[in-house]
């Protein structure tokens, strides 16, 4: 591990890594990749969120992790009124920043099976719960908790 001389700096790039690594793995590539499906997914959902509620659901995140999902953020601009899946998928691949791969629910999918191994099931059913249902159908342990909103 990294030191930078700070435990809880060292501690947000160790967990940093570790999301990365996962969802890099879960795409079958590195965490370059990993990273750019974290930041398009995770600004696609913030967007669509109330500002209280994404505000909520950075609570849970690594602090680098959560430095990411308020990159460019203008909570005056949200929500989006992403209504399905579709639109939500779509909104991911025009965030996502490299070449390959160009397959948006891939990349939801990788991003939300993380989040969900790494934040409390209790926010992942929030969220689920404020998303479109079949949004919400792409997180791995809450396919179907969605509403429909």
């Amino acid at each position: 591990m990294a030191t930078t001389g700070l435990d809880s700096f060292d501690k947000t790039v160790h967990q940093t890594n570790i999301w990365l690594g996962e969802i890099g793995d879960r795409l079958g590539l590195g965490r370059q990749h990993g990273y750019h499906a974290l930041r398009a997914v995770l600004h696609t959902l913030r967007d669509r969120l109330l500002p209280g509620e994404a505000a909520k659901l950075s609570a849970e995140l690594p602090m680098l992790v959560r430095g990411i999902y308020f990159e460019g953020y203008k909570p005056d601009a949200t929500p989006l009124r992403i209504r399905d899946c579709k639109e939500f998928l779509d909104t991911v691949q025009e965030r996502y920043e490299l070449d390959l791969p160009r397959n948006p629910e891939k990349l939801a999918r990788a991003v939300f099976a993380v989040m969900s191994d790494h934040v409390s099931h209790g926010e992942i059913e929030k969220i689920c719960r404020m998303l479109p249902k079949d949004v919400a159908e792409l997180f791995p342990r809450t396919a179907g908790a969605g509403q429909g909103q």
